[in-house]
């Protein structure tokens, strides 16, 4: 893979790193900036819903610049408002830097999904997305870990200016290494890419991804208290069971992004099926720590896994729409982000105790597999009678 690719990968780390991070900075930042604790929290959900909105209209708004000009107008937007999130003694400027991150955020990740694409050899999408993807695993293995350190040791303040410094690496790299050439090459006009982007097999693999990755977020979100309160670990053992989880998303990225191009939907059948089996023998096991560990990694690993081949399959069916195409992977995958957890809330506020995001995470994945599979087998009846047939899987 191109050295810029990580470069790329690093600034997607540190844009993973801050839509993370405030999960331990926000009762620092209630404190400082006098505000209450749930008004702080509404800092995760501005940028939760500027990356789902911004992540088509970015990619809308860029797809005729150079991608190099794209990647380093969302990347240095997103530094900036770092720096003044970081000095600002304003709540109410706070907020609105998080939703112009998102916005820097969702923007680039739809243009560097596109590059990334566009670098990778024939056949290898996969792979360089899997490259790209995991830099926001790393994030929560090691930026999010970090950023709740640097809050404690010298104020949640730093971790902004962190998060600033990571991306000026990048910055440079794509200065030096990114092509110049359109983001939306070889692409139709605005146009015929959005009606490139109503094909079946491409809505059914951003709707697929959606319910996977809500399914993901949905027991990531609630992990802490079903450890402590289910599984019985105390609250030192709640940052060991997450970077466990993003230890098993790292490989799953990985393993996964080396599978997705040569064998998908095996992977995806495969992967899926066992990916529920797992949601339901954690639901069932939660109370037994070492039942809980393993399979906190297991589940981990294939969330990815099958999310991230996911993610290939949008950008080998939108290869008439690159940067939309890109755009739309991200907001499905902020869309599951945002749904998921609210579910899982749904669920508890019910009453039906904290092992029901584990439930409500295995009905996710039990209706994408429900989807993915009449999908194929609209697939295969279309094959058969002798149709072009198009299907959830790409079609190199």
């Amino acid at each position: 893979m191109p050295f810029t690719l990580y470069m790329l990968a690093l600034a997607v780390f540190a844009q993973g790193t801050s839509e993370f991070m405030l999960s331990g900075l926000i009762p620092d930042i209630a404190a400082d900036l006098q505000v209450s604790i749930p008004a702080a929290g509404a800092l995760t959900s501005a940028f939760a819903a500027g990356m789902v909105v911004g992540a088509p209209l970015m990619a809308l708004l860029s797809r005729r610049w150079p991608r190099r000009r794209a990647l380093l107008v969302f990347l240095i937007v997103f530094l900036l408002v770092h720096v003044v999130g970081a000095v600002t003694t304003d709540f109410g400027v706070l907020l609105a830097t998080r939703v112009v991150a998102a916005l820097a955020n969702a923007g680039f990740l739809a243009v560097a999904l596109a590059t990334a694409a566009a670098m990778a050899a024939p056949g290898a999408t996969g792979r360089a997305t899997s490259v790209l993807l995991g830099g926001t695993t790393l994030a929560c293995i090691v930026g999010v870990p970090a950023g709740a350190v640097l809050g404690q040791e010298w104020g949640w303040r730093s971790a902004f200016w962190a998060v600033a410094a990571v991306s000026v690496p990048a910055v440079i790299a794509i200065m030096a290494s990114v092509p110049g050439g359109p983001a939306g090459a070889g692409a139709r006009g605005a146009g015929g890419e959005l009606r490139a982007l109503r094909r079946p097999r491409l809505l059914v693999a951003l709707l697929l991804g959606a319910l996977v990755n809500g399914a993901t977020f949905c027991t990531f979100t609630y992990l802490a208290p079903l450890v402590t309160g289910v599984t019985g670990f105390g609250a030192a053992g709640v940052p060991v069971v997450l970077a466990l989880f993003g230890l098993g998303s790292f490989v799953g990225v990985t393993a996964g992004g080396r599978l997705a191009d040569r064998r998908p939907r095996p992977l995806l059948a495969v992967g899926g099926a066992a990916l529920l089996v797992g949601w339901v023998v954690f639901a069932l096991t939660a109370g037994n720590a070492a039942a809980t560990v393993v399979l906190v990694l297991v589940q981990g690993t294939l969330s990815f896994a099958v999310g991230s081949t996911l993610i290939a399959q949008v950008l080998y069916a939108a290869v008439e729409a690159p940067t939309l195409g890109g755009g739309f992977a991200t907001a499905a995958l902020n869309v599951g982000a945002a749904a998921g957890p609210w579910w899982g809330g749904v669920a508890l506020a019910a009453g039906f105790g904290y092992r029901a995001p584990l439930w409500v995470s295995a009905l996710l994945v039990a209706v994408a597999l429900a989807v993915g599979g009449a999908a194929e087998g609209v697939r295969v009846r279309r094959r058969a009678a002798g149709g072009a047939g198009e299907a959830p899987a790409p079609a190199r």
